[in-house]
């Protein structure tokens, strides 16, 4: 049997779990999601239970394609129309007036939803053999670092989950941008794989980012894609003196060190040169994080990348990242 035929049978066996009331996790272009029916309230429930995920915290609702999205929201403004249009497939999710196919379980609450169209071949199979909604945040305990590998899903949420799709590596490796666009003035809370600047070049005028925002979207969480090490985030002149000061003081130390130190030695337990590329950089950063807690590293040392481009994603996860833990 083809891998191809393989993966073919994995996806209709996936799609009867989804209808059944299980949990599968499928790859997309950004991170692994955890899936459930987005119409079945229980199922729903199981990907809160799976993830230590708050019932507050929404999810996002994955489409086949953007053909059916007015089977899930209550209305499509032009501007949102306009967004689906040039993203989708892709990194791009829209908050939008929820319709009544949501479970309200789905939606945290609230009277809008969260949609996308994935870009991966995997997950648009899955979607269009299941024919509808897929309510997905990512496949990993809440408020840890999202997986990029069926590998990291397996290593963290084990027997939780029915189905395990093997897709690869994810190609973005960050999540995706959030737009609020139940109105005429679009605004970024979240930024993700979709630059700010694409969406400005799109809609002709420049789209706001909020650090907060009324509404509810993950990633908001003030401790967010954390690793188990605690990260400190420093000016990148700072990234080696900080970690070699930190290790002489008896930390176990892994340190992102940025472009223009690569080559640099440190002296500490484990080193990770950033790539010069935010793309590539964006792609290997929760693989680097994870890299760091493998070393038994209890501390990394990092700098933000500029914030244009994908680096205004890097810099939100990295802020996130190094937030305040509940116990602290």
């Amino acid at each position: 049997m083809t891998r191809v035929s393989v993966m073919s049978s994995r996806i209709e066996e996936a799609a009867g779990v989804l209808r059944a009331g299980g949990l599968v996790a499928f790859p997309t272009e950004t991170v692994y999601g955890l899936g459930a029916n987005a119409e079945d309230a229980a199922a729903v429930a199981r990907i809160f239970q799976a993830k230590g995920r708050p019932a507050s915290h929404p999810l996002i609702v994955h489409l086949a394609d953007a053909a059916r999205l007015g089977d899930w929201v209550a209305d499509v403004p032009t501007t949102a129309r306009r967004l689906a249009e040039s993203f989708w497939p892709g990194p791009l999710t829209l908050v939008l007036r929820r319709g009544r196919r949501v479970a309200l379980e789905a939606t945290g609450g609230l009277d809008t939803v969260a949609v996308r169209v994935p870009a991966h071949p995997v997950a648009l199979e899955l979607l269009s053999v299941f024919g509808g909604g897929v309510a997905a945040p990512s496949a990993n305990r809440f408020g840890s670092v999202s997986p990029t590998t069926a590998e990291d899903v397996r290593a963290e949420l084990g027997d939780a989950v029915d189905v395990v799709l093997d897709g690869g590596r994810c190609d973005v490796g960050v999540e995706s941008t959030i737009v609020d666009a139940t109105g005429d003035a679009p605004s970024i809370l979240r930024p993700g794989g979709v630059t700010r600047e694409d969406l400005d070049r799109v809609l002709g005028r420049p789209v706001a980012v909020h650090a907060t925002s009324r509404i509810r979207v993950p990633g908001q969480h003030p401790s967010h894609y954390a690793p188990r090490a605690r990260v400190v985030l420093v000016d990148a002149e700072d990234v080696v003196a900080e970690a070699e000061l930190a290790q002489e003081r008896g930390r176990r130390v892994g340190v992102l060190l940025p472009p223009q130190l690569a080559g640099t030695q440190v002296k500490t337990q484990v080193q990770v040169a950033v790539p010069g590329s935010m793309a590539a950089y964006a792609r290997g950063l929760y693989g680097f994080l994870r890299e760091f807690d493998q070393h038994g590293c209890d501390l990394i040392v990092a700098s933000l990348p500029r914030e244009e481009g994908l680096g205004l994603a890097i810099a939100n996860r990295l802020r996130r990242a190094a937030g305040p833990r509940s116990t602290e």
